[in-house]
């Protein structure tokens, strides 16, 4: 039975994940900053993870392989910053969005070459740089970028390894708002076939949940 891992399971995309990968017999471990019944009952192993607290996220630990790490777990934080209390939450959002992303991964390396698996962040392409037209959403942006990066870094320090980005599309979730035009069922099949499909020819790479590759 494969084994997959998910952050921020109790909710949206996350949640998503958790039920079709049970739905499809694979062994899940969810993590969540809070109780989540919902997620048990899907038949998911709990782990709780606020990747808020690095310390945390460096003592989690897994014992036996791991088919497939998905860090999907984020924050929005604020629009701009323009004063400390502003600044201050811009580096909260790089802590969940991107440090402890990387961290966790770093932790969990082993376990995914013992069944030589796949690491993946759900990142978006509000991160791209040469995509961004309408500025905003500075903290979210930013975060995503470094994201980004880091799980670059992170591809070429193991070569025999399969480490790739994606963009899950505008979906219908808390952070997305109702008006997005992607349900969450759609997003995360799509983001499925995308992650069985890759291979270590596209190990560091930025896709979107219908395969396309997004520009940097």
């Amino acid at each position: 039975m494969p084994r997959v891992l998910i952050t921020g399971a109790n909710r949206g995309l996350g949640l998503e994940f958790v039920r079709q990968f049970t739905a499809d017999g694979w062994e899940v471990v969810a993590t969540t900053r809070t109780d989540s019944p919902e997620v048990a009952q899907l038949g998911a192993e709990v782990r709780p993870l606020d990747l808020s607290d690095l310390d945390a996220v460096a003592g989690f630990r897994l014992e036996g392989p791991l088919d497939l790490l998905v860090a999907n777990a984020g924050t929005y934080g604020p629009s701009d910053a323009r004063t400390g209390d502003e600044a201050s939450e811009w580096r909260d959002t790089f802590a969940v969005n991107t440090i402890a992303p990387y961290l966790l991964a770093q932790q969990l390396v082993g376990n995914v070459r013992q069944a030589k698996g796949k690491l993946i962040a759900v990142s978006t392409r509000m991160g791209s740089v040469e995509d961004n037209s309408g500025g905003g959403y500075l903290a979210y942006r930013s975060s995503k970028t470094a994201l980004n990066m880091a799980w670059r870094t992170l591809a070429l320090a193991n070569k025999d390894l399969t480490c790739a980005v994606l963009h899950p599309g505008w979906v219908v979730t808390r952070m997305g708002g109702p008006n997005a035009p992607v349900q969450p069922e759609e997003s995360i099949a799509g983001m499925r076939r995308v992650i069985e499909g890759l291979t270590p020819a596209d190990s560091g790479e930025f896709f979107d949940f219908q395969g396309n590759r997004v520009p940097w």
